[in-house]
């Protein structure tokens, strides 16, 4: 099987990723830093890396760039946070990046993030965030307004319909999110431009704008609500 490093100043994360790998049969390296991360690529090259984006001494995404520009990112890095935002991710996967686990993890995503991660251990990654719409997160729970890194997981695999592509300029990355973000929004309160101000935090001209600026449809998913 595969050897993993995991990168997590958390003991308990440690632990838990720890046995959950090793019961299906990989390595498993820890390191509570990035002094400790870094010590260990200097020695051995792993197969995969689990990282943590929030760490006390050098942060998940500092230190994926420091293995990018010496060279040592000859292996895909799966990056974890519980405080994920869409501007880290971006800059993430502009870095090399593989993926995003939201903490607290799931046994599930987390072994498809693997098995993914494993299966084309040089290839570029795909630079995607996932988002699942209204009512289908697949585990019975209401999802949350963000779907996507910022309040909620991101959402690994095929039952995710729409798709962000990352592998472009910033602006435009933010745009397509916030887009998404509001016709979720004006679809689950059945196009109420009051519920919508008052569920996202805007003063309702302010979201009138905001909308027709990034050309949503206000008649998406309207039924006669005010």
């Amino acid at each position: 099987m595969a050897s993993i490093l995991v990168v997590d100043d958390e003991l308990g994360i440690r632990a838990l990723l720890s046995d959950i790998l090793g019961d299906e049969g990989h390595t498993v390296e820890l390191a509570e830093n990035a002094a400790q991360a870094r010590e260990y690529r200097e020695r051995e090259r792993p197969d995969l890396v689990l990282l943590d984006i929030w760490m006390p001494d050098v942060d998940g995404v500092t230190l994926l760039k420091e293995w990018g520009a010496n060279s040592q990112l000859t292996m895909p890095v799966i990056m974890m946070s519980g405080h994920g935002t869409i501007d880290t991710a971006v800059e993430a996967i502009k870095f090399g990046a593989q993926a995003f686990l939201e903490k607290p993890i799931t046994l599930q995503k987390l072994l498809r993030a693997v098995e993914q991660g494993l299966a084309k251990p040089g290839a570029r990654p795909s630079a995607t965030v996932t988002m699942l719409r209204p009512g289908e997160r697949g585990d019975g729970a209401e999802p949350t307004p963000l779907h996507a890194i910022g309040g909620a997981p991101l959402v690994l695999g095929p039952q995710a319909e729409q798709v962000f592509e990352l592998d472009r300029p910033l602006r435009e990355a933010r745009d397509a999110f916030e887009k998404a973000y509001f016709e979720f929004h004006l679809a689950r309160e059945n196009g109420s431009m009051t519920r919508v101000a008052e569920k996202t935090g805007l003063e309702r001209t302010h979201l009138y704008r905001k909308l027709k600026q990034l050309g949503v449809d206000l008649s998406r998913g309207k039924k006669g609500a005010a």
